[in-house]
């Protein structure tokens, strides 16, 4: 095999990336995964997941010095001295913000596969045939019994933690035995089962923790330090679970440091012949060729590379031939919900750090429930109780504190909407030609806002989750909406959208992209809708079944 020529190339090696690797690689193509940040080595590289609070400078928090360096980290969460490895350095890689957008990234072998939430939750038909039934966007050109096996497939292998409950709004998959709802969790759930006449449901969520050893990797050890990397491989990451699989092939190589400029396109035979890359580190430019490519590099950045590929041929770039690249940006809204205490339960308590929470879904739009707009919203929570660190205004000296510190507080329960946002063609993301990064290439532009269906389903999220928890036992139950920007949910999708028709999306039912068929994107790039719902099972899923086509297609010489 000639240098830098190789059987398939994989942009990315997040979640999408290192599923098309272990894929493509178990299925005997040589294959090189094209990653522009730095490498992660499992275990070795996750220092920090061994450290108590105590053993950082600042508790895990954040300095003013991390704050000027990090302005978009620093809005929310994510900015702290715990894993800052694992987040980009802004002023390398800088964006534009027509209006305001939080672009949380990762840049290293693994991607956002280290850092992600890991709820991992199938769609239904609902979700796939929204759109069509709807009259929004366009049609997805799948509908679930295409994606179910995909489905099932990435549950095994992944490992998806969770409880069969026979929801036709969310489908049961293959799961490990389900974590375990705690006492005031199992109370709350019973009671809103009762009180809804079984047609709304708290149930543990279904995460990507293993709950049992599995593929070299031991069960979940609850830490509930995930983020930090785990030595344990109890979570599903690129770096624990993928990337190895792939690796024992003898099929993989892995370059990471490179950041791939564009497709080379051929356009006499219509198909992409490689790829270019600038070294992240030398700055030198290298070409590497393959059959077949695969761009994962996580949706806004996938499109990027779309948006800088055979401009000779398409002034928008690669699939940009139906006007679409670049529009119908999505994430899912949220920042807002309800808590309130709970009575009754001061013997009982719970043990470990569950890296998980109760999941309670969709019931808006749904059979007969009919609201004043379109989609809907499930939530995310937990309930707990309050340890040393709360504050005891009228205790706030001597014994009787040390007391009162001994014993936990009051139970808590809280609950977190996460809702769907339409696809608009106006909110979209394009070339920032004047602004560039590091490496002297254009960035990105962010020009994305909610539209008058989410601002309306917002007011039912608060006022819903206020019922629901009173209605079920919870007291001084309040409300809270922090308000939201686009990109703080950090489940980027659109931009390369599915469909049946070249004139009115990027990519095909196989996710190849119309203009260039040995093309395949499979991230959230390739959403053409949101779903209510985490999306990561469905990027793995659809890669899978990409992947399984593909080779197919190179078998009969269609690539």
């Amino acid at each position: 095999m000639a240098e830098n020529t190789y059987d398939a190339i994989v942009i990315g090696s997040g979640i999408s990336g290192g599923w098309a690797a272990k894929e493509l690689t178990e299925k005997g193509l040589k294959t090189i995964v094209l990653e522009r940040g730095w490498n992660v080595e499992h275990i070795k590289d996750y220092q920090n997941n061994t450290k108590d609070p105590w053993e950082f400078p600042h508790r895990g928090g954040r300095t003013q010095e991390m704050i000027e360096n990090y302005p978009v980290l620093s809005r929310d969460y994510p900015l702290n001295e715990k894993n800052l490895k694992f987040w980009v350095n802004e002023q390398e890689s800088p964006y534009t913000e027509v209006k305001r957008f939080d672009w949380y990234r990762g840049y290293q072998v693994g991607g956002r596969s280290l850092t992600w939430g890991r709820q991992s939750y199938r769609w239904s038909d609902l979700d796939f045939e929204g759109n069509a039934k709807e009259g929004v966007a366009i049609d997805w050109p799948i509908r679930y019994k295409d994606i179910a096996p995909w489905y099932s497939h990435a549950e095994r292998f992944a490992g998806i933690s969770g409880s069969k409950e026979g929801l036709s709004v969310l489908p049961d998959g293959d799961f490990m035995p389900p974590m375990e709802m705690n006492v005031v969790e199992k109370h709350i759930a019973a009671r809103l089962k009762k009180q809804y006449n079984n047609n709304r449901h708290m149930i543990i969520g279904r995460v990507a923790n293993i709950t049992q050893p599995h593929h070299d990797r031991t069960n979940c050890q609850y830490q509930n330090k995930c983020w930090l990397g785990c030595n344990f491989g109890g979570y599903f990451s690129s770096n624990s679970a993928t990337l190895p699989a792939a690796a024992k092939t003898g099929n993989l190589t892995v370059r990471p440091f490179s950041i791939v400029t564009q497709i080379l396109y051929d356009k006499d035979t219509k198909k992409a012949t490689g790829v270019e890359i600038i070294d992240a580190e030398t700055n030198q430019t290298y070409t590497y060729h393959a059959k077949v490519i695969f761009v994962c590099a996580s949706a806004f950045n996938s499109t990027w590379v779309l948006m800088n590929s055979a401009t000779d041929v398409w002034e928008g770039g690669l699939g940009s031939s139906s006007g679409e690249l670049g529009h119908n940006v999505m994430d899912h809204h949220f920042r807002l919900g309800a808590s309130g205490r709970v009575e009754g339960f001061d013997d009982k308590y719970y043990y470990g750090s569950r890296p998980n929470g109760i999941y309670i879904p969709r019931f808006q739009n749904v059979g007969d429930d009919k609201r004043d707009y379109l989609r809907g919203f499930g939530y995310q929570g937990s309930a707990s109780r309050s340890g040393w660190s709360r504050n005891i205004a009228e205790l706030n000296i001597g014994g009787e504190f040390k007391d009162a510190l001994s014993e936990p507080g009051d139970w808590s329960i809280g609950i977190t909407a996460f809702g769907e946002i339409l696809p608009h063609h106006d909110n979209k993301i394009s070339l920032d030609k004047e602004k560039k990064d590091k490496w002297g290439l254009p960035v990105l532009a962010m020009d994305c806002e909610l539209r008058e269906n989410e601002l309306k389903m917002r007011k039912d999220m608060t006022a819903e989750a206020k019922e629901m928890l009173e209605k079920s036992g919870a007291v001084d139950v309040h409300t809270w909406d922090s308000g939201y920007y686009f990109g703080q949910g950090i489940h980027e999708m659109g931009t390369a959208r599915m469909g049946h028709d070249p004139k009115t999306s990027v990519l095909n039912k196989h996710n190849q992209v119309w203009d260039a068929l040995n093309v395949f994107v499979t991230d959230g790039a390739c959403m053409t809708s949101a779903a209510a719902v985490n999306p990561s099972l469905t990027y793995m899923a659809l890669t899978a079944r990409a992947v399984d086509f593909a080779i197919s297609e190179l078998k009969k010489q269609n690539l």
